[in-house]
């Protein structure tokens, strides 16, 4: 071997390992970003994965309040038609007693309504038309007088002490008292009074 090709083989020998030297050291670069990306990469997901976890149980819980809210607008809404269909299923109630039946309501009813002094009582044409013999007599001792002249009502009667008039109609009382009548259907329907 001449010296010009000893000194191409030292000088090849010495861009060999040169070469592996640059390689080796892109290869650790290389492997370095790699593993670095691979950790930020891990880390974003991870925390990605906690904050979509945390809106999911948000959402969820937003979700189920929602739907509890509903539930409870319809089971309010239920329980309201049911008490509005218990009052308008006692009124046909009462509409539908028998003279002697209705009129001993009326007679109790009076009786708590009544005041001193003389009053007037007026009762709407079908009412007035089939009033018992017992019905006048409690009339008569609470010092209260039938009007000839029938009033406009459903059923019930007006009670009136010179200016003074109270409408005892069964809606109208309910009406009066629609708060208490309410509270206590709800309790014999649901079992409970809620305010």
């Amino acid at each position: 071997m001449t010296g010009i090709e000893n000194i191409l083989s030292i000088i090849s020998s010495q861009q060999k390992q040169t070469e592996k030297l640059i390689i080796s050291a892109a290869e650790k670069k290389a492997d370095g970003i790699i593993t670095e990306g691979n950790e930020k990469a891990e880390k974003e997901y991870e925390e990605y994965l906690k904050k979509a976890k945390i809106q999911l149980s948000l959402d969820y819980d937003n979700a189920v309040s929602s739907v509890d809210t509903q539930m409870k607008r319809k089971v309010l809404a239920y329980k309201v038609k049911c008490i509005d269909e218990t009052i308008e299923k006692t009124i046909e109630k009462l509409n539908s007693l028998s003279d002697d039946e209705y009129f001993a309501v009326l007679e109790k009813l009076v009786s708590r309504k009544a005041d001193s002094g003389h009053g007037i009582l007026y009762l709407n044409k079908k009412d007035s038309a089939r009033v018992t013999d017992g019905f006048k007599n409690t009339l008569d001792n609470l010092n209260i007088e039938i009007s000839a002249e029938p009033a406009d009502i459903e059923n019930g009667f007006i009670l009136s002490y010179g200016l003074i008039s109270e409408n005892c109609s069964f809606r109208a009382i309910i009406d009066a008292e629609c708060d208490s009548v309410r509270d206590v259907i709800s309790k014999e329907l649901f079992g409970q009074v809620k305010r």
